[in-house]
């Protein structure tokens, strides 16, 4: 395997430059251009050609560090080379620009994509507890409950999964988008905005949050009341590829490979929480093992929803609040950024899975 390395958008449009001149659109080197090739509604390919590559997306080094410690890494039948970023609109400049294959997001980033007419299917989903992102509030403001958001400055970013966040808390609170000040800031910049008090609140999800409460909890910082914001975030996340990856047969076939093996990952973190904490929230992120712990608590056990109409209706909802808020440019529907070829890829991994673990196995 490659290296992992990091990027931002900058770094991303430099290497779509690099990786046009590494071969052809539809050959296992190339970047997944647009020459015909593999039907969106034929079969996905199950033998990954020697040579074949995907660059994927990452955000906080998750994807990789999982598949290291679970020792999946090494069982991808393709080349994987990561690209860390920090939220959904970054990464979808990455596709634009060619730069990126496959990543992982919340539920917000495929609908910004739907709208901007990219075509970015998702072909994997994880479940897990929704209230693990929650309102952060800056040290000193009296604001512990949704009807105390009147006329407060709150940190949003269009086209991530706490934009849902704050618009749906809005909702919940009887408040329009012009009864707050939203702040728009790079995800990245939520942390600082938060606990330096230039917005009162913003949505976090972790190892955010845990990061905030130890830093700000001390000088009075906190959240809102969690019973209040427990539905704010579905709390799912979505693998999505472009379409483009997709129609070369070879890295459709990576693809497929890479949500079983990404799958087998989960569930691994599913069943060994101790060593996860140690390999990804300690030595990795640097937080405390105590506060790796409360994190794993906090997003509760993995599920891995099939891509139904369930699923569908689901994320219909999401797009849904974000119209309802006058932030949606035009409207689309949600089973247009579904490709369920991969939902029996999906039971398959999970019914495998379950032979090779024993249940409950971690004590999640």
């Amino acid at each position: 395997m490659r290296s992992p390395r990091a990027a931002i958008g900058l770094l991303a449009t430099l290497l779509a430059v690099s990786l046009a001149g590494c071969g052809g659109p539809s050959g296992p080197a190339g970047s997944g251009g647009a020459s015909p090739g593999l039907a969106a509604d034929a079969a996905l390919p199950t033998q990954v050609p020697t040579g074949t590559s995907l660059v994927i997306a990452d955000q906080a080094e998750y994807q990789q560090v999982a598949l290291r410690e679970s020792g999946e890494l090494a069982k991808l039948p393709f080349t994987a080379e990561f690209a860390n970023f920090v939220g959904g609109p970054a990464i979808l400049e990455a596709f634009r620009a060619g730069a990126a294959d496959v990543a992982w997001v919340g539920d917000t980033p495929p609908i910004h994509a739907l709208v901007a007419g990219e075509d970015v299917p998702i072909i994997f989903a994880r479940q897990s507890r929704p209230e693990s992102t929650q309102l952060a509030v800056t040290p000193g403001r009296p604001i512990r409950h949704l009807a105390d958001l009147r006329g407060a400055k709150i940190a949003y970013a269009e086209g991530t999964a706490q934009q849902v966040a704050v618009l749906r808390a809005l909702e919940k609170a009887g408040l329009r988008t012009s009864d707050v000040q939203l702040v728009r800031l790079q995800l990245d910049d939520f942390n600082d905005a938060v606990r330096t008090g230039q917005v009162d609140v913003a949505p976090l999800n972790e190892p955010r949050l845990t990061r905030f409460l130890a830093e700000a909890a001390p000088r009075g910082g906190g959240v809102i009341d969690p019973a209040e914001t427990a539905d704010t975030s579905s709390g799912l996340n979505y693998l999505y590829a472009r379409r483009a990856v997709l129609a070369d047969p070879a890295k459709a076939a990576a693809l497929r490979a890479y949500v079983e093996h990404f799958l087998r990952s989960q569930e691994w973190v599913n069943n060994h929480p101790a060593e996860w904490v140690q390999g990804y929230y300690v030595r990795n992120q640097g937080i405390s093992a105590a506060d790796g712990q409360r994190i794993v608590d906090s997003l509760g056990r993995f599920s891995f929803p099939r891509l139904d109409a369930a699923l569908m209706q689901r994320q219909q909802a999401s797009i849904d609040v974000i119209e309802r808020a006058g932030e949606l440019p035009r409207r689309v529907t949600a089973a247009d950024g579904f490709d369920t070829r991969f939902d029996q890829v999906i039971a398959d991994a999970v019914a495998a899975t379950a032979q090779l673990e024993p249940a409950g196995g971690g004590g999640r």
